[in-house]
């Protein structure tokens, strides 16, 4: 498909950079999870686990947009799905947000674990959609959605990084003061 192939290269930059950052994830949350605290295990459903879900979203989406599809609506379908999912997910992580007593959110916790997300996912739905009547807008639509679910997911994932270096790393310390 031509209007595809025009965007082979943007998906290729995303896709590598959503994988080699979730492994980076991988590597970083074993080396800093010496014995994590049941608090801190309670949290993480609403916020470790949603950043590797965004870093898989945007290299399957990725993966998805560099297919030889014989036409755009096939791949139109399956990003409108995962949008969808990705709609429900966002959703289901809002509502542990809600329930976790681990740690006190803050807006910044809102906007990059709900509300971006929850807009990046129901954009790629919509644009899976409507992609009959406005093939390049939502050609656009998907890829800007892609490289948001990117960028939420290394902003959470320095997020978390940080929490656990500066915040309970600094607990620790001092309890064993």
């Amino acid at each position: 498909m031509a209007a595809l192939a025009k965007w082979s290269t943007f998906y290729q930059i995303v896709g590598t950079a959503a994988a080699s950052l979730m492994g980076l994830q991988f590597v970083v949350l074993t080396l800093i999870a010496e014995r994590p605290s049941t608090r801190v295990a309670e949290a993480s459903a609403a916020f470790a686990t949603p950043t590797t879900v965004h870093f898989g979203s945007a290299l399957l989406l990725s993966a998805v947009l560099c297919v030889p599809w014989p036409n755009l609506i096939f791949a139109a379908a399956v990003w409108g799905v995962v949008g969808f999912c990705g709609v429900a997910y966002a959703l289901m992580v809002i509502r542990r947000m809600l329930r976790q007593t681990a740690y006190q959110t803050e807006f910044e916790d809102w906007l990059f674990y709900a509300i971006l997300p929850l807009l990046a996912y129901a954009t790629l739905a919509v644009s899976g959609y409507v992609v009959r009547f406005h093939m390049t807008a939502s050609l656009f639509a998907a890829g800007g959605s892609a490289l948001l679910l990117l960028f939420i997911a290394i902003h959470n994932a320095w997020d978390a990084v940080t929490y656990h270096v500066f915040v309970l790393k600094g607990e620790t310390r001092r309890d064993g003061d």
